[in-house]
């Protein structure tokens, strides 16, 4: 019997492996799989729809959902989590030393419908009162300039959002202090080249996010897996099952991790790090699933309306498979 052929355009994650080689094989499915830079995943899938599912962003899956006729479906498969106070980065020159420092300021962000700025916008007002509309956004290329939206947006007016000059790059406008802060999901280079300019606004951040989880509850979603909703309504059967292999691969890469007589990963100290991420967040520390995850979803889908990125709330309901919601017992 022939198999159904599918590409997968996903980023190379330990958790996604086993699907990339072959260890795990979707049911009814032959997979191929393309390990592509998430940019370049996300600029293909939003504008072309080049593959039959991808790796995408949650927060531009869900500004395409309210579109007419929406492109895509999801299953509840997290291939990217990140807690996100790391990557607020501030000028020398901007006199930022604490967040409520940010109101007023200029921010870079290289997308403002990415999901990691929806993420650091939802934090900063929830946990230090900084109101998303209270400061100017400047949107374009990190390190390549250039860049825009991948899909158009509608904001309300209180959000001020503008383009940088064709030219330049959010990366050495930060050091230059043009703008005072960036909001990112990448570290600038100019963090490293010159560390005199710019800095993290939570220098120590790992024992602030740690604090964080402790009082949410809460690991960040940043990617979800997309499908083609042309392709899952001629084969709905496919969100099961693509649903059951991730979830196989992921157990393949938690049992790696797990393996103490030898590392999986050139980290010196991978044992103590995964025993502090079971002792922190749990044993399944990365989950998929919609009820394991609900709390996490419905705070972003707040983000998302709060931020003007959706002109309704959405609710968890409307983001995945329906056959991804439940499953048979025996």
């Amino acid at each position: 019997m022939s198999r159904l052929r599918l590409t997968l355009a996903c980023w190379d994650y330990d958790r996604t492996r086993a699907l990339a080689d072959g260890r795990v094989r979707p049911e009814g499915i032959d997979l191929n799989l393309l390990p592509l830079e998430v940019e370049e995943t996300f600029f293909r899938m939003l504008r072309g729809r080049e593959f039959d599912a991808s790796e995408m962003s949650l927060s531009s899956y869900c500004v395409s959902l309210l579109r007419d006729d929406p492109a895509f479906i999801a299953i509840p498969v997290f291939p990217s989590r990140f807690f996100r106070h790391s990557c607020i980065f501030v000028s020398a020159k901007s006199g930022i030393r604490e967040p409520k420092d940010l109101v007023g300021k200029r921010i870079g962000v290289p997308e403002y419908q990415m999901t990691a700025p929806v993420w650091i916008r939802g934090i900063l007002a929830d946990e230090y009162g900084v109101d998303p509309a209270s400061v100017e956004y400047f949107t374009g290329g990190e390190e390549e300039p250039g860049r825009d939206e991948k899909l158009k947006l509608d904001l309300p007016s209180q959000f001020r959002v503008t383009p940088i000059p064709a030219d330049k790059t959010l990366s050495a406008m930060l050091a230059e202090g043009e703008i005072d802060a960036l909001h990112t999901a990448r570290t600038p280079s100019t963090f490293y080249s010159r560390p005199d300019d710019v800095s993290r606004l939570f220098p120590d951040f790992v024992p602030v996010e740690k604090a964080y989880y402790q009082r949410t509850g809460l690991f960040p979603i940043m990617h979800v897996i997309a499908l083609r909703r042309d392709v899952y309504l001629e084969n709905r059967w496919i969100a099961r099952s693509l649903y059951k292999a991730f979830v196989e691969a992921q157990k393949v890469a938690y049992e790696n991790l797990r393996v103490t007589s030898a590392m999986i990963s050139m980290l010196p100290w991978q044992v103590a790090a995964v025993e502090e991420a079971v002792t922190e967040l749990g044993a399944d520390w990365w989950p998929y699933g919609v009820q394991e995850n609900r709390a996490v979803l419905d705070t972003f889908l707040r983000y998302h309306h709060e931020q003007g990125l959706s002109k309704r709330r959405l609710q968890v309901e409307e983001l995945f498979a329906p056959e991804t919601f439940e499953a048979f017992k025996i």
